[in-house]
């Protein structure tokens, strides 16, 4: 099943190593691309609405037509533990849809326009993680996902 992943800006630092590891590790079983987009607003605008805004025009414009959207957002409406995750995503293998695509906005969150698309707000914790955290921790569930839907032995919990 096809995974989509677009996440603004990208990760720097001490986590690009493990961000990329898990992402590797998740297209052991998933179809997995990942698209980063550019962070903040043209002309360098600080405005969090305007940044916001620029940033929704550039990942709706990443969104294909058919996927189910998942937006990761600190208020989201759904939590799912990792057993209930691979559930959905083992769901949509089984109803034969396309694919899922997760987004993961920037410093200031997602614009209305990206919720809007989604069918799924997902919050993965009740801290706030920044974004580069966020999408760590949503390759590492991935990888643990398809652990888990295929019976491997990760997941211990």
């Amino acid at each position: 099943m096809k995974v989509l992943l677009v996440a603004v800006g990208r990760v720097k630092g001490s986590l690009v190593d493990a961000v990329h590891e898990y992402e590797e590790r998740a297209r052991r079983y998933w179809k997995l691309t990942v698209v980063e987009v550019a962070a903040g607003a043209p002309g360098g605008d600080a405005a969090a609405g305007r940044v916001r805004q620029a940033e929704a025009a550039r990942i709706l414009a990443k969104l294909p037509e058919g996927l189910e959207v998942v937006a990761l957002t600190r208020g989201g409406d759904g939590r799912l533990g990792s057993r209930q995750f691979a559930e959905y995503l083992e769901g949509l293998g089984v109803r034969a849809a396309p694919g899922v695509a997760f987004v993961i906005g920037g410093a200031f969150g997602l614009d209305e326009s990206v919720l809007k698309k989604a069918r799924t707000r997902l919050s993965l914790s009740d801290l706030t993680l920044p974004h580069e955290m966020a999408r760590l921790v949503l390759a590492e569930q991935l990888y643990r996902a398809g652990t888990m839907v295929r019976g491997e032995p990760y997941h211990k919990g």
